[in-house]
């Protein structure tokens, strides 16, 4: 009796057991709540397309127009002028820039037309007997010779008797030593071809100046050319003579210049053709950073968008009836910021702003802003 007792209870308990852990593992079970669907609001503009002006932006630094690098022919001292030779000294055109102490070379000169003068001399005994008829013209030339002034230029010489004669007595080849001289003679002094400013002086006053040296640098303050590197796409585009505006970093200044040069070839490596802007301004120096805005063209019937609308295979997302969907699109010119795009329908409801995630089919709520 005892037994079946026992037994009894040990089968309650195992059934308690099994109802109690039956209760406590249901209880850990959580009921999740349905998601609810969440439909984006998006931003979308109303297509209209229209003439789009396309201007190419484009940057670079302005040099002179004009310039020259100063350099000695002949050895000397350098002696001062009437002006310092100093970076930032102006000059007007035909003042001195450099002197050159040429005494000892201007005393050799003179003695080489010296012996010209006295080889003409010479000869006029034979002149006046042998050449009667051509006396008279030697005779002038001999009156109107100067060693204080350049030598001047030698008779016309009219027959082959004439001719052998003067040749024969060296006087043609002493002539030319002579106009030789005076050529070298002139190098001792540099005028400024233009009207400008220095912007590199090398030698100072009382320094040796030795032959083929680099003395500075010379230019015209008054013009200067600005190069720019556009794509080969632009290049037809591009047309001698049109203005162009031009403005520095911060936006303050603007100036007007003309398109004077358009390279004829593209670089190879850069794809790229040269341009060259003229501008001429007071505020100017050589070296300012400038941007340039290029008008290319005007695109008809197309609008301009963000480019971060554009996807990568030239597509970009339009709204149907609250759903995104992907159309193809020709894009004709890519900015840095915005580019201009062709065959999107008048009226499609263009996605204003990119949306994370978006893909075509997705389910979104329009909001229609300004157009196109």
């Amino acid at each position: 009796m005892r037994k079946i007792i026992l037994s009894v209870l040990g089968v309650f308990l195992i059934i308690g057991a099994i109802y109690v852990g039956s209760t406590i593992a249901e209880s850990k079970k959580t009921i999740r709540p349905v998601a609810k669907k969440v439909i984006k609001t998006v931003f979308v503009d109303t297509v209209k397309n229209g003439t789009v002006r396309i201007v190419i932006p484009a940057n670079g630094n302005l040099t002179a127009k004009r310039r020259i690098e100063l350099f000695s022919e002949v050895q000397g001292i350098f002696r001062s002028g009437s002006k310092l030779f100093r970076a930032g000294q102006a000059y007007n055109s035909g003042q001195t820039l450099i002197r050159i102490d040429a005494s000892e070379f201007y005393a050799s000169v003179q003695s080489a037309k010296s012996n010209f003068y006295n080889s003409i001399t010479a000869i006029m005994p034979d002149l006046k007997l042998d050449f009667p008829d051509i006396f008279d013209k030697w005779q002038d030339y001999i009156k109107g010779f100067d060693l204080n002034k350049t030598t001047p230029k030698l008779p016309e010489i009219t027959t082959d008797k004439e001719r052998y004669f003067i040749t024969g007595r060296g006087i043609i080849t002493e002539y030319y030593n002579i106009k030789n001289l005076e050529q070298r003679l002139g190098k001792y002094s540099i005028r400024a071809p233009f009207r400008g400013i220095l912007t590199e002086a090398l030698v100072t006053e009382g320094s040796l100046v030795r032959n083929g040296q680099k003395l500075g640098e010379y230019i015209d303050n008054s013009v200067y050319e600005m190069e720019v590197a556009l794509s080969k796409t632009y290049a037809s585009l591009l047309k001698v003579g049109e203005s162009v505006t031009l403005n520095n970093l911060d936006k303050t200044e603007t100036y007007t210049g003309k398109i004077t040069r358009v390279n004829g070839s593209i670089d190879a490596t850069t794809q790229t053709v040269s341009a060259f802007i003229e501008v001429k301004n007071d505020n100017l120096k050589e070296g300012m950073y400038l941007e340039a805005q290029l008008d290319a063209k005007e695109e008809q019937n197309a609008i301009e968008i963000n480019r971060s609308l554009l996807l990568d295979n030239d597509e970009v997302f339009v709204v149907r009836d609250s759903v995104l969907d992907i159309i193809p699109v020709k894009p004709v010119y890519l900015g840095e910021t915005k580019v201009v795009v062709k065959d999107i329908p008048d009226g499609t409801h263009l996605l204003a702003r990119p949306v994370p995630g978006a893909y075509a089919g997705m389910q979104v709520k329009p909001y229609v802003g300004s157009k196109q």
